[in-house]
């Protein structure tokens, strides 16, 4: 089983490797992101576009991530990401076959990089949602470039997407897939979602779930099954919140 997940704009400092971009999940994407990421630390130098890329106001935080480019020592993906999600998995506390769980199962949808693995090593840097490097709609560029390579990594696998559902614009599987919502009080909630989210990965790491059948008959504390339905490929279980 495959787990895909989204990533967070927030970012750690640090690393302990130099970042190679051909050390990244499936090698036939390097033309594509090293076209991508070139343009990027190209418009870095334009305070204009920078400030557009980043997502952010301030000039002093711009000329940080402007002078951060690229070149910072790089560390896994996992640990990258600090978000919501990733305090919630909560990644250096679990066991080291919990970790390698996540590391080989788990995939992140960079906006900068396109799909990785957890464990991949990757730099600090900026780029908001949805924002255009250079001309390029990122989404729709690593959709076009990866979809495809995605869909054959994936045959053999179930999945379980715990994406927001922005990243739908990168990638939605060809195939049989499971997602997950979660409501309180009868509404769903962003801040819980992505809390959740973390929660729910954490626990599939720590007991090796290897299927959508063992998955369902793991107890998530706080969590209480509402319904499933399913829809074509798609099959969505609804979570209450306790």
């Amino acid at each position: 089983m495959k787990i895909l997940l989204a990533p967070s704009e927030t970012k750690s400092t640090g690393g302990t490797i130099s970042f190679d971009l051909s050390n990244l999940w499936n090698k036939d994407l390097y033309e594509a992101r090293s076209k991508l990421t070139q343009i990027y630390l190209k418009d870095l130098n334009n305070n204009i576009k920078a400030k557009q890329m980043f997502g952010l106001k301030k000039p002093n935080e711009i000329e940080y991530y402007q002078n951060v480019g690229l070149h910072s020592l790089s560390t896994k993906a996992v640990l990258r990401y600090t978000g919501v999600a990733f305090d919630h998995l909560d990644y250096k506390s679990l066991s080291e076959a919990s970790q390698r769980y996540i590391d080989e199962n788990v995939m992140i949808f960079s906006n900068l990089f396109g799909p990785i693995a957890a464990g991949d090593f990757i730099p600090q840097y900026r780029l908001a949602q949805g924002a255009k490097v250079g001309e390029l709609e990122v989404d729709r560029y690593y959709k076009s470039n990866s979809a495809k390579l995605l869909d054959e990594y994936l045959t053999d696998e179930e999945i379980l997407d715990i994406r927001a559902g922005y990243y739908d614009r990168f990638y939605v599987p060809n195939k049989n897939y499971t997602t997950l919502k979660f409501l309180k009080d009868g509404k769903a909630v962003s801040h819980w979602a992505k809390a959740y989210r973390g929660k729910v990965l954490r626990e599939c790491a720590k007991n090796q779930i290897e299927s959508m059948k063992d998955f369902m008959a793991l107890p998530i504390e706080g969590l209480s099954l509402i319904e499933m339905q399913t829809r074509k490929n798609k099959t969505e279980i609804i979570y209450k919140i306790d």
